[in-house]
């Protein structure tokens, strides 16, 4: 387990590791885990410029104030966008594009309870913002992260570590068993991470898992089942949840530690250096610092099990098929395989 304290001084290494103007881009950062980890980000980096999106404006311009108070020499452009829609994502990553050319950290934490709703692209509301919109974020920014100095990293925060099976005839997860949903989306997000590395080894690739927070995942959720669930997990978050600032401090760790390095041999942008007996984590291969990163909420690798799955999904063509899924998807909606 990477102790708090161990946290705390390499995020406070932030400000004299790290060059100032450090370019970040968060998606789901108006509530939650992106929100307090943007916070943490101001708190501790030099002139930072933050690109980061929603769908509240008014949220986004009380974020935004808040890191303008923790940092007045940042830069908190706030975009209201609905990033379940691949059509939005594009035009959002072409500002973005259009105003940089380069960006450090990609940080995605978007998500939902709400399953078996279609959007108006075609695709199943719950797997597009875990999964598609993720990935087209990815995609189109990817040219940016490669161009950039000092830390080149994605972060995405979802369920690192729960990886499991993968129905390949129902990508999308519209009848996945409920019980069997975590796993299989998981897989998707890591085993499309591994594709990302392999077309990017100098950026390195996080899959999280924030493990028991407060967040906004069960908004607009509807019914008795989710009323009943959100309703325990209210109590059990009484006594079991990670306080929300200390998730953004880890986060703000993932996001910049020299832990978690790309794979490529010689990485010139690894992060903050490791201090305090601290080590470069295991990747999902089974090699240290091999530059895609399965983590739970403590910064520790997924053991052999997970890492024995992934392999055996990789060989089995498994993660080519949800590539292929992607590419076709897209495609499809935007006409373009990338903007």
């Amino acid at each position: 387990m990477v102790t708090l304290p161990n946290v705390q001084s390499s995020n406070a290494l932030i400000a004299s590791a790290l060059p100032p103007g450090l370019v970040a881009v968060f998606v789901g950062a108006t509530n939650g885990i992106g929100a307090t980890t943007l916070k943490q980000l101001a708190k501790h980096a030099r002139q930072p410029r933050v690109y980061f999106v929603g769908r509240s404006q008014e949220a986004g311009e009380l974020i935004a104030a808040e890191c303008k108070a923790l940092n007045s020499e940042g830069e908190y452009n706030f975009i209201r966008a609905d990033t379940s829609l691949i059509r939005t994502v594009d035009d959002v990553c072409r500002d973005i594009k259009a105003k940089e050319k380069s960006v450090n950290l990609l940080f995605l934490s978007t998500g939902t309870l709400i399953f078996g709703t279609k959007t108006s692209e075609g695709l199943h509301y719950a797997s597009v913002l875990v999964h598609y919109s993720r990935a087209r974020f990815i995609l189109n920014l990817l040219p940016l992260l490669q161009q950039a100095t000092a830390l080149r990293r994605v972060v995405s925060v979802f369920t690192g570590g729960k990886e499991g099976p993968v129905d390949t005839t129902d990508l999308q997860g519209w009848n996945v068993p409920m019980l069997a949903q975590r796993g299989h989306a998981s897989s998707l997000v890591t085993l499309s991470l591994e594709v990302f590395a392999k077309k990017a080894p100098n950026v390195s690739f996080i899959h999280g898992f924030p493990g028991p927070v407060k967040s906004g995942i069960g908004r607009g959720t509807k019914g008795a089942l989710m009323f009943t669930l959100k309703a325990v997990f209210t109590v059990r978050g009484l006594l079991v949840n990670m306080p929300v600032e200390e998730c953004g401090e880890r986060h703000l760790f993932l996001a910049t530690s020299a832990r978690y390095p790309a794979g490529t041999e010689g990485n010139v942008a690894p992060g903050v250096p490791l201090a305090g007996g601290v080590k470069v984590a295991r990747g999902t291969d089974g090699n240290d610092g091999s530059g895609v990163y399965s983590i739970d909420q403590y910064g520790e690798s997924a053991g052999p099990k997970v890492e024995e799955l992934l392999a055996k999904m990789k060989k089995d063509g498994t993660e080519g098929k949800i590539w292929n899924n992607m590419e076709e998807e897209f495609k499809r909606i935007a006409g373009e395989a990338v903007v």
